[in-house]
């Protein structure tokens, strides 16, 4: 049935290309364009966005209808389909200095309770629009989700700073349905794995949770897509050979992701990638050379109120199409934008289960 499940079902819009309508023979005049491209190939493969923000945001302003759109923030169910997204991670970190306390100076409770709060919020989302957004917690839901029309929503991560030194809030995230933790920062996993942390990489493996490494020291990296048993993820991020931001991923991190089939995605920063699509087309271009067309996919990093700098042409979710014709015209094959916008995605969602249950039939809980 997963098989079954893992195809799509015929899409509505006519996939269009030299291959389907016999490019040699079809007057230029009558040939699709990179963006008509675009589109039939989104309509058949959606965008797995590995990061968006906005369950903070609504947590500011709960008040926001996305089912409109509305200028008041960045994201909206309108714009999520019109840039052919299908599945959605929805970040449940709380962003850098907005915490109840000070970073560094917050108790262990307050840190549990502002990610309870972030989880309620993104669960209250997925009741309030059913009929778009739909709780996935595997790789069959993701693909039902898609063949279903809806949007998967994937929670997490969760920040590695909850875990103090217990593995039951852990345990307790996942009953709750989240499926990522972010080690940077945990005092577990800042200057290499202690005792501890090698401990929460064997069960987050054994959960079928994936680790997302954005804005781990590439050391820590390294090290943590060495240990794990799971592919890794890197949610949002960008090239630090095209651009030396501390949050970019280096080429030693890209070769370790390779080595683990890992997941390194391209978020829509101009801090991180340049303020135009070009720039982040040559980010993304620089992740499948290093890493390979299998570890390279998108975290745009949406979900923010107005005001965050975003590369021009795609300063929302609509504006996916755009750059995926772009790299249609750099000469991308469509298998590899397939696995670029979807098949990465899943895979590193359906060998997290894989090695989940390997793992159970060795391990019991910590």
């Amino acid at each position: 049935m997963a098989d079954l499940q893992d195809e799509p079902h015929a899409s509505p819009v006519t996939p269009v290309g030299p291959g389907s309508l016999g490019a040699e023979d079809t007057p230029a005049s009558l040939m699709p364009s990179a963006l008509e491209r675009a589109a039939a190939l989104l309509s058949v493969h959606p965008v797995a966005d590995g990061c968006n923000t906005l369950v903070w945001t609504l947590r500011q302003s709960p008040y926001h209808d996305i089912d409109t759109p509305d200028t008041g923030v960045d994201t909206d169910i309108p714009r999520l389909r019109a840039g052919g997204v299908g599945a959605q991670f929805w970040s449940l970190l709380v962003p850098p200095g907005k915490e109840r306390a000070p970073r560094g100076t917050q108790a262990p409770d307050q840190v549990v309770s502002d990610t309870l709060e972030q989880i309620d919020v993104a669960l209250a989302l997925m009741r309030r629009y059913p009929d778009s957004l739909c709780l996935a917690l595997n790789a069959d839901d993701l693909a039902d989700a898609r063949n279903r029309g809806r949007i998967a929503s994937f929670l997490g991560p969760v920040t590695g700073r909850t875990l103090s030194d217990s593995l039951g809030a852990l345990r307790a995230f996942h009953a709750l349905g989240v499926r990522i933790l972010a080690p940077a920062g945990a005092s577990w996993a800042v200057e290499g794995l202690t005792a501890f942390g090698h401990e929460v990489v064997k069960e987050t493996n054994r959960l079928a949770m994936l680790l997302d490494l954005t804005g781990c020291p590439p050391a820590a990296a390294c090290q943590l897509a060495a240990a794990s048993k799971s592919p890794v993820i890197i949610s949002h991020t960008a090239a630090a050979a095209l651009n030396p931001h501390p949050d970019n991923v280096t080429d030693e991190v890209l070769l370790a992701l390779r080595a683990a089939n890992g997941l390194a995605m391209v978020t829509f920063d101009t801090a991180l990638t340049g303020d135009s699509l070009h720039a982040v087309a040559d980010h993304v271009d620089h992740v499948r050379a290093v890493a390979g067309p299998h570890c390279v996919g998108l975290g745009a990093g949406f979900g923010a109120e107005p005001g965050i700098p975003r590369p021009m042409g795609l300063t929302d979710p609509s504006g996916y199409p755009r750059l995926i014709a772009e790299l249609l015209e750099r000469g991308w094959p469509e298998t590899d934008l397939a696995l670029l916008t979807w098949g990465n995605a899943q895979r590193v969602v359906r060998d997290a289960e894989f090695t989940a249950r390997a793992a159970q039939h060795r391990r019991t809980c910590s």
